[in-house]
Parts: structure tokens; sequence; C-alpha cells
């Protein structure tokens, strides 16, 4: 008999806040956290743009001495874990330390760390590099931080599958919680992309929105929408075993009952025709939960303002819902945060556990033209109340990556 997995924490740091609780707030009143590209020479790129992460201080969660030797990446996830497991209320001691786990991924990694020390490297030569410049820059090391500050033993994880890296990681440490390896895992998407590079290259490859409004750049599924809005933060979440948490009289948002990963076997950045993949990832999920396709109120939409993504997901979902698909209800709330990268599964996942324990939907913002072959229920005329029993995650990303996390509402 599978083990059943409940969400008993929640961390974030995102363009609409440095803590969920912020985040939340601003995402039901449908508040935008894109504004003007002020960590770069905005000149530089046609994308005039970005949500970036706004008065954080890593100070509050670490040395500022240790700080030094993470990237910015990292600073978000340990917070962001900080957050999560101080919200579960877990205790990490030598009892159960070897069974709680982190599983943290992030799609780029150190970008930042690489660039300054190449820069360095390039005027000053090898010895003036940073002895911490490897472990600064590889991925991994959120999760490998992350465990080594809460003192969590047990299994420890990196997934980078790109934009589908934190749902693919939250989804991994769910089995790994299912099949009875941990009893509890530190899971979530990191990331800290805005840099010269990423978004040189972002730009080159035409994903970004050259719309120098902010209040309209990220627009998902709107007729005008020219290109994803890049962003940067962390989603952690506290995953446990049902049992384990119930003796602990942890509070519960909802329970993960599903997860589906595919992949598209197509090209390396546009998706599959259609959606193939993404609607594959959404059935899986759904039949993995036990679930029917009329089970599901909401989905949580990768919806990233792109033409190709917004239009094939929305034929993936009509694909696995069939009729059902104009009576559940879709958002994306990139519409707001932008698009983290390795971290928009994470804040997502959130997001979702939020709406389905609140009842309530969040919206799409911006969407104002309404493109004839989007034409399901986005939520955009603002949050409104509903019932969620079920509701779904995607996260799709290059390479043909796919991720779904099915999630309901708790019941003992």
């Amino acid at each position: 008999m599978k083990r059943r997995v409940v969400v008993t924490g929640v961390g974030a740091v995102t363009p609409l806040g440095n803590n969920v609780e912020t985040s939340w707030d601003n995402i039901k009143k449908g508040v935008s956290g894109v504004g003007p590209l002020t960590r770069l020479n905005s000149d530089e790129y046609p994308a005039k743009v970005a949500a970036e992460v706004k008065d954080f201080s890593i100070a509050e969660y670490v040395d500022r001495k240790e700080a030094r030797k993470m990237d910015r990446f990292t600073h978000y996830a340990v917070a962001a874990a900080k957050m999560a497991v101080e919200d579960a209320k877990l205790e990490i001691n030598d009892d159960n330390a070897n069974r709680v786990g982190v599983w943290i991924g992030s799609g780029i990694g150190g970008m930042e760390t690489f660039e300054s020390q190449y820069e360095t490297f390039l005027n000053r030569g090898y010895r003036r590099v940073s002895p911490f410049f490897v472990p600064m820059m590889i991925p991994d090391m959120a999760a490998g931080q992350v465990s080594i500050y809460l003192g969590a033993r047990g299994v420890n994880s990196c997934t980078v599958t790109a934009c589908a890296t934190g749902t693919n990681s939250i989804g991994d440490a769910f089995k790994v919680i299912q099949r009875g390896d941990a009893d509890a895992m530190v899971t979530g998407g990191t990331e800290a992309p805005i840099t010269k590079m990423s978004v040189a290259g972002f730009c080159a490859n035409t994903a970004l929105s050259t719309n120098p409004d902010p209040n309209t750049a990220s627009r998902p599924f709107d007729a005008n929408r020219d290109g994803f809005i890049i962003g940067e933060g962390a989603g952690i979440v506290v995953l446990e075993e049902l049992e384990h948490a119930l003796a602990r009289g942890a509070n519960i948002y909802a329970e993960v009952v599903g997860y589906g990963s595919t992949g598209d076997a197509y090209h390396i950045t546009a998706p599959a025709p259609g959606g193939e993949g993404g609607a594959r990832a959404m059935k899986i999920a759904v039949e993995d939960g036990g679930l029917k396709p009329e089970d599901i109120d909401y989905i949580n939409a990768h919806g990233t303002s792109t033409p190709y993504n917004d239009k094939y997901e929305t034929m993936a979902i009509k694909e696995v819902f069939g009729d059902h698909a104009y009576d559940l209800a879709v958002s994306s709330t990139k519409s707001m945060t932008g698009h983290l990268l390795g971290a928009a599964g994470g804040i997502e996942a959130i997001f979702t556990v939020l709406a389905i324990k609140e009842s309530i939907l969040p919206p799409t913002i911006n969407l104002e033209t309404p493109d004839p072959e989007c034409d399901l229920d986005y939520v955009s005329t603002g949050a409104r109340p509903k019932e969620i029993r079920a509701a779904l995650s995607n996260s799709l990303g290059f390479g043909g990556h796919n991720a779904t996390l099915a999630f309901k509402k708790f019941e003992k």
C-alpha cells in the first residue's frame, strides 16, 4: 500500500514578496511583481522588464561570511527552506535526521558566480579565482547547503530539468516518501537567472517579451503575448508521510496524490505539437492520484505568455479533460510572478495548495484580448471563491521535460 504524503510547510522568496504570506496575498489581489530591469543595464537588451526579488537580505538567515560562499540562487533556497521548516514546526534532530531528506533543483545554478569569476580569470588569472567557485556554481549546492543548515541527513538530491525543475523535484521527493525511503522531505526549486549571459541567451533565442510596459508584458493566454518575463526566487515545501505528520499534530495544507513526468522527444526548446507530452504528464498524474479527470477543479498552468506554450498547453488540457476542460478553472500565476524557470514549479505548487486550502482560484492578470485558440476559463477577472477538490500544477521545460503534480483537499 502506498504511503500517503501531505504538505505541512511552505516557504518562498518571490518577486511578489520575501515570504509566502506576502506573495500569496499579492497573488489573490492580482498584483504584478514585474518591473523595470534594474539588475542589468537594460539598454543592452531588447527585454526591458523583469520580475526581480526586492529588498531581500540573506543576513536574516545566514552569517554574512558564510553567505559570501554562496551564489544568489542558494541564498534564496536556504531562506525559503528555513521558512518552510519553521512553518511546518518540524524539529530536525539526531533522532530523525536520517529520515529527513532534501530535494531541491535549479535549472541554471550559479550563473552569476560563473560570470563574475570568469571575468576575474580573464583579468587576473587563475590564482585570483575563488576557491569556492565550483561549490558556489553547481546546481546541487542549494540542496547541499540546505541539508547542512537544517541538519537533514536523509536522501539529498537535485533535479535539473529546465523550467520543469521545481515540479520534478517535488514529484521525485513525493515518491521518496511514498516508497518509504524518508518520512519528510524539504523540496522545491530555486533560481537566480537575472544575469548578463542568461538574459542575453534568452533574448538571443527570442524567448523573452520585448514589451517595455511592466504592467502588460506578462500576459499568458492573451492574443498579444510575445514572450515570458524572466523572474527569480525560490519555492520550498515540506512534504511528510501522513502518519508522521498526524503524530506530531502538524498543520496540513493539502495532500500530494499524483505525479506525472514525460519527455517530448521532439525539440530542444519548442513544445511538441498539441502539447502531446504535457497531456501525457497530466494523464499520468491524475491516474497516479487515483483520480478521474472530472475530479480536477483547477489547474495552475505553466502559462508562460509565449505564443506556442499557451496554445499547446490549452490543447493538452482539452485532450486530457474533454468537455470537462470548459468546466474547470485554469490560471497562470506567472502573469504576476514572471517565469522563475527552475523555481517556477516550487512557488506554483505552493500557490496550488493554498488555493485548495483557502478555496480560492488565483487569477490570470493582463488577459485583455482573448486568443481564439485559448478559450478556457483562465480566471481573468480576478481571484474568485471556489471549492477545490483536486488540482494540478504543470511545468514544461526546454529539452522536452513535462511534469505535473496532483494535489487534493486533505481528508483523513
